[in-house]
């Protein structure tokens, strides 16, 4: 490299000195121009009022909480219910969007006709207006003692929707943690099975060990334990319903909309991630006698999981974000919970601050899952 502005090498990194210097200076004169502010207006900054009594109401939380705890918890109950949506809602939204991209390419013309319908009317509905419509449609429910009850133990009125439930106790949580260890056996052993069928070509099957596993170790589990189940029924008790388990109109509202929403733009990803499968490998499972159930889901969809994982992360990544808008309809998420705390606090740095460092981390948690198994089941060039 020549100290000359003629080298290329000796221009590049000119020009990328300046560029950071530039991005530096910028950061460094809005830091000094904002503390000047706040000092100016005697603005206290930090975060110590954290720990501070919070005295302030939310409505349905994960956690124990009431008025006298402190900013931290209340942010807390606030995060763990923008999670409970955010995770419930990717779920619901793959499956959906699935069987929905999977119906629009039926041969039955009424089927594929009426999700193309679904995906068009949804995706071109503002999110927003579809998450007050919902909240709307919650709210025309009737009252409590003329609830809705379609089915024995499940109510639906203007208060959300009553669920059957368990009372939940120790042998529940050793039940799922063996739940959890049954089914990382499963893979374990399932994976030793395939590697033995390598070996020598002998098939094996795998599932009656996973079932075990995965079915017989919990229950085993509950069962020593003494096998509790003791059903929670809601019942009407005066004009509001006594136990089971809430969804509240909300919660409710919010779901539903997300899902029906992010589901539109997962079907179009998961269309066209088949269609992106070469004809030949139908045809190929076809002339082996599959029929075409098995087709799609032995053959065709694992190629397709190649093409649709990228932009599925995308879809993942704006219903976690869309979750923001439930201020709108009065649902305590961390956007909610942020706001009311800003305002009462008057920290407003540190209030968006934590919204948005809350959101960068759960971003980068889904971006780095996906990443990892698109890694996993991407092609490997020998």
């Amino acid at each position: 490299m020549r100290l000359s502005w003629s080298d290329e090498r000796f221009r590049g990194i000119v020009w990328q000195v300046l560029i950071v210097a530039l991005v530096v200076g910028t950061i460094w004169w809005l830091w000094q121009n904002t503390t000047h502010n706040l000092r100016t207006r005697n603005i206290a900054t930090g975060f110590d009022f954290l720990w501070r009594e919070a005295g302030l109401p939310i409505g349905e939380s994960l956690i124990a909480y009431s008025p006298a705890d402190s900013y931290f918890r209340a942010l807390l109950a606030g995060l763990l219910n923008t999670l409970k949506v955010a995770l419930v809602g990717i779920v619901l939204a793959t499956v959906l969007g699935t069987l929905i991209g999977i119906a629009k390419l039926s041969r039955n013309w009424l089927l594929s006709r009426v999700a193309g319908a679904y995906v068009e009317i949804i995706r071109d509905l503002p999110l927003l207006l579809q998450l007050l419509f919902w909240y709307a449609l919650m709210q025309l429910l009737p009252g409590p003692r003329q609830a809705l009850n379609p089915i024995e133990g499940v109510f639906l009125s203007n208060r959300g929707m009553k669920l059957p439930f368990i009372h939940w106790q120790d042998a529940h949580t050793a039940a799922l943690l063996a739940f959890a260890a049954g089914c990382a056996g499963a893979w374990l052993y399932a994976r030793a099975r395939r590697a033995a069928q390598m070996r020598d070509g002998q098939p094996r099957a795998a599932w009656p060990g996973a079932l075990v596993l995965m079915l017989g170790l919990p229950l085993a589990v509950w069962g020593a334990m003494g096998a509790p189940f003791e059903p929670d029924m809601p019942r009407l008790v005066g004009f509001n319903f006594r136990g089971g388990l809430t969804l509240t109109p909300e919660y409710a509202a919010l779901l539903i909309g997300l899902v029906t929403y992010t589901a539109a733009f997962i079907a179009e990803i998961v269309r066209a991630g088949i269609l992106a499968v070469n004809q030949g490998q139908w045809e190929a499972a076809q002339a082996l006698g599959l029929p075409g159930g098995k087709t799609l889901r032995l053959v065709v969809l694992p190629q397709a999981l190649r093409v649709i994982i990228p932009p599925l992360t995308s879809q993942f990544l704006n219903l976690t974000k869309n979750s923001s808008l439930a201020v709108a309809i009065g649902y305590p998420d961390i956007v909610s919970i942020a706001n009311t705390t800003l305002n009462q606090t008057g920290q407003a740095i540190e209030g968006i601050a934590i919204i948005m460092l809350v959101y960068l981390t759960i971003s980068l948690s889904i971006s780095l899952f996906m990443n990892w198994y698109n890694a996993k089941i991407a092609l490997v060039e020998r």
